[in-house]
């Protein structure tokens, strides 16, 4: 059992599952352990978790494993819930507007829907 958890983190619908289970074993492996670092660090390094710049709370999970490179998408809800959006390999410097796109979407889906409760 994780000690010392500081932030919950949660899926949002299921596109970051969908994500994971595409990806090979030590793919997933190292996604967990940067979850892991997700939720017991106060402080996040920018390596593991950066802001994208234009798209206020919007984050990018960073993802390597030797040569290759992975982005899942999030947000904070109340400074503690980490919530987990699209995920894919970047296999180039700038970050695929499309994807960016549905992060942006599916961020303002959950807080409309958070704010109609």
């Amino acid at each position: 059992m994780r000690e010392n958890k500081i932030r919950n983190i949660v899926e949002y619908e299921n596109h970051f599952s969908q994500f994971l289970k595409q990806q090979p074993e030590k793919v997933q492996n190292k996604i967990f352990k940067i979850i892991e670092i997700l939720e017991t660090l106060e402080f996040i390094p920018e390596q593991y978790l950066k802001s994208l710049k234009g798209i206020k709370g919007l984050y990018e999970v960073r993802i390597r494993l030797g040569n290759n490179i992975w982005r899942v998408f999030c947000f904070f809800d109340n400074d503690c819930l980490v919530i987990l959006l699209n995920g894919f390999t970047k296999k180039s410097q700038r970050t695929p507007i499309k994807e960016i796109e549905k992060a942006e979407r599916l961020m303002k889906k959950y807080q409309l829907e958070k704010a109609n409760k």
